[in-house]
């Protein structure tokens, strides 16, 4: 057994954007590095802006057994909801990073991908010896192949980015609006080369390893297979809030094509023309955007509500108060919509885009992806059936708390860890 096998690992996480309200990559970062911590670990997270709020963290400093350091790079934050696309003053731009990433953002492209990767290289000079393994979540830039030469690094992928680019391209007929789309995703062409060069690469299910093998064209071998964990101290049952007869439930608002809200609005059309039912969506869409336009287009208004951002405890209530989760998305690379619904013992109703089926099981309602009617059909055949709501409810439950928790995946993330130190030692 060698040294690396008898101790906790010192572990560097990057995350170039890490929101833990919005999208499952914060959520990633922020439960898997305390999990790590809880195991033994030494974890740094090397961030940029939204602060990930990892829990009981001491900012820029360990601060006892336990706590995750985090380490916040300064950044443009050109995408901040609150100051979204400012101008950088003159002296900001003097940094020859800066100006790279203004200039391509100003040319409609994302270069945020590339350009953290460039700040955490710049950051990690002269540290190489002080951390034993860097652990990439999704940047995959051309930073990484750098630190790479200095240090065993390895990557997550949560989903192939080029399932998303395709999406928004078939969603809109617009040509001008197309080209667009193809420029904001030019920084694929980055993640490709680099995750060819990755000794292995960490995904959240097999969904995912085989789309990415097949879009990237890397051999399966290359991947890890670990879920990601549900968090069961904020998602769980609230026996005592009433049920409100008809309400369903869906965790996402955002315009994308990608995550299905079209289609559950048409099947939500459908329904009401057969029975009396409402919608809590968790979120608020984009203002004059294609959900608003097609609320009112369906005259949708009065029987669905959208939350705005919630807190935890809210988020539990209003899964409480609903008969029935929907989780409409076109693809997803794991689906945490589904483990969270599950964790809080309510019946989902899902479709089968990209890995939602490996996380629901049999514990779930499971229906096309994209397809209004069969949405509807399926809504209406739970909405009328509660002995198999119960037993969906308890299913789901039961399941996520056998296969899903953070402690499974910490571990098992360890062990790839210590693989690629290994191989990279010659071990």
């Amino acid at each position: 057994m060698n040294t690396f096998q008898k101790t906790g690992l010192r572990i560097g996480i990057i995350s170039y954007r890490s929101n833990p309200h919005c999208g499952g990559q914060g959520v990633y970062i922020r439960h898997l590095s305390h999990a790590l911590s809880d195991l033994g670990h030494q974890v740094e997270v090397i961030a940029g802006p939204p602060d990930p709020q990892l829990n009981n963290r001491a900012k820029n400093g360990f601060n006892g057994q336990g706590n995750v350091k985090l380490t916040m790079l300064e950044t443009l934050d050109l995408y901040n909801a609150e100051d979204l696309f400012r101008t950088p003053r003159p002296h900001e731009l003097k940094d020859p990073v800066n100006l790279l990433e203004w200039l391509d953002v100003s040319a409609q492209g994302y270069p945020e991908p590339m350009t953290f990767g460039m700040r955490v290289t710049r950051h990690m000079k002269g540290r190489h010896r002080s951390l034993d393994i860097i652990h990439d979540n999704q940047s995959l830039s051309f930073g990484m192949l750098s630190l790479a030469r200095h240090m065993p690094v390895t990557t997550t992928i949560h989903h192939p980015i080029t399932v998303d680019r395709r999406l928004e391209i078939q969603s809109t007929r617009s040509f001008i609006k197309k080209v667009k789309t193809m420029r904001w995703y030019s920084f694929i062409g980055m993640q490709k080369m680099v995750a060819r060069r990755m000794p292995a690469i960490i995904t959240v299910s097999d969904s995912s390893k085989r789309d990415i093998s097949k879009e990237f064209k890397i051999p399966e071998s290359r991947f890890r297979t670990i879920p990601i964990g549900i968090d069961l101290d904020n998602f769980f049952p609230l026996d005592h809030i009433k049920k409100i007869p008809g309400r369903l439930i869906v965790t996402n608002s955002a315009d994308m094509p990608l995550k299905g809200l079209y289609h559950l609005l048409h099947a939500l059309k459908g329904v009401l023309a057969k029975r009396e039912t409402s919608l809590t969506v968790i979120g608020t869409p984009k203002k004059n955007g294609g959900i608003e336009k097609l609320v009112k287009k369906l005259d949708l208004g009065r029987h669905i509500e959208f939350t705005g951002r919630v807190d935890h405890d809210r988020f539990v209530r209003e899964y409480a108060r609903a008969e029935i989760a929907v989780v409409p998305s076109m693809y997803e690379g794991f689906g945490l919509p589904v483990g969270e619904a599950m964790a809080c013992r309510i019946p989902v109703i899902s479709t089968t885009g990209g890995a939602l089926p490996e996380v629901a099981g049999d514990a779930a309602k499971l229906v096309p992806p994209g397809d209004a009617k069969a949405l509807e059909n399926a809504i209406i055949e739970l909405l009328d059936d509660p002995v198999e709501r119960e037993r969906l409810a308890q299913k789901g439950y039961d399941r996520v708390h056998s296969e899903f928790t953070w402690e499974k995946t910490a571990m098992r993330t360890a062990k790839v860890y210590r693989e690629v130190i290994d191989d990279y030692h010659g071990l």
